[in-house]
């Protein structure tokens, strides 16, 4: 999978731009507010058929213009492609292309362009809340599992119905009979996403440590431990004894949830946490460690991808050489030999030994 060309009208500061990219390294230079995540942000549109800043597609179009249109052009799927996607300033619908013939969803952009995306937000998955790596995990689970997202989608249905239940059953008691019904078919596809996530995190965690361990030179060792309901002592046990732990546990806290009026049991709790050397990078990471056990994360999921779909995702890293120190930057910029990767930076005197480097200034390629 390479991206060959970009070419953007009107999409945010961009008037007109037509970049080409190597299948290596492509590295985007220029000072901050000139346009390089904005670029980064067209592509992963192309791959996605959403941005990754906001979900108000108005916001994408260059001030003053009617519409912004951006073109792709790639090999996937061992041929030449091309994608293409119009948004417009108004309320009207966006048009999406793929080989000049106009699509009814973005789903028809699915698998085309896959990308892995990096920017400095994702610092706060191994430094914040529970929510956002358990949807580090399902973003991904549901791109190479059907069955999983499937699995997901009911689970995420049937706690909203008992949570309601939960909420309002003081008003109308008689919510309460249909509550063991829902919390049977919870634990049921709860047992499902268990073993999905254990299995998964399994094998990110170890990619992740491979691409951590060549990073930090050998000196720091990256662990994930996964942590799941508590009545679960071993997550690779089959799906039936999963359903078991997971109702055994419910009917622990049956009581509290009703008192509480809250779903207070169930994978929707699930998290996992991230050891340098054994010692928590939610608490003991310094910026520069969290920042590579990130990147070592987003690498470990492109290799998953390629495993699954014979097909290296695009890797998107944005802003990612500010708090590395020289030899982790290098590993970045000279050491990722395998697949296509765009890298925006702000020091402008970077090079690298693999691929192009590209000037962003004011919206132009310079």
């Amino acid at each position: 999978m390479r991206l060959d060309a970009l070419t953007l009208y009107d999409f945010r500061n961009y008037a007109h731009l037509e970049a080409q990219f190597v299948p290596g390294v492509n590295l985007i230079l220029g000072e901050n507010a000139q346009g390089k995540t904005n670029l980064l942000e067209a592509v992963a549109y192309l791959s996605t058929g959403r941005s990754f800043r906001t979900a108000r597609p108005q916001e994408l179009v260059r001030f003053g213009a009617d519409f912004a249109d951006l073109n792709a052009e790639l090999f996937s799927a061992g041929r030449q492609q091309t994608a293409r996607a119009v948004l417009f300033a108004g309320r009207r619908p966006r048009q999406i292309y793929v080989g000049g013939v106009k699509q009814k969803t973005a789903a028809a952009l699915d698998g085309l362009l896959t990308t892995v995306l990096f920017c400095p937000e994702e610092l706060q998955v191994l430094k914040g809340g529970a929510a956002a790596r358990r949807k580090l995990i399902d973003t991904a689970l549901c791109q190479l599992r059907p069955n999983y997202a499937r699995a997901l989608a009911e689970y995420t249905k049937l706690l909203d119905s008992k949570s309601r239940i939960l909420k309002d059953w003081h008003e109308m008691p008689s919510l309460l009979e249909p509550l063991p019904e829902f919390s049977l078919r919870m634990a049921q596809v709860g047992a499902v996403i268990v073993s999905y996530r254990a299995r998964y995190l399994k094998k990110l965690a170890e990619a992740a440590a491979e691409y951590h361990s060549e990073f930090s030179g050998g000196q720091e060792r990256l662990t994930l431990s996964y942590q799941t309901v508590s009545t679960i002592d071993d997550p690779f046990a089959d799906q039936k004894t999963l359903f078991e732990r997971i109702f055994e546990h419910q009917k622990r806290h049956e009581r509290a949830e009703i008192d509480a009026g809250q779903c207070l049991t169930g994978p929707h709790k699930d998290d996992f946490e991230t050891f340098i050397n054994d010692r928590p990078v939610k608490s003991y990471g310094s910026q520069g460690q969290t920042r590579t056990a990130s990147i070592s994360l987003k690498l470990a999921e492109r290799e998953l991808m390629r495993r699954d779909t014979g097909e290296e995702p695009l890797l998107l890293l944005d802003d990612v050489l500010s708090e590395l120190d020289a030899k982790r930057q290098d590993f970045v910029l000279n050491q990722i030999r395998t697949g296509q990767v765009l890298i925006t930076c702000c020091e402008t005197d970077r090079l690298t030994e693999l691929g192009k480097v590209m000037l962003i200034r004011d919206g132009e390629l310079i």
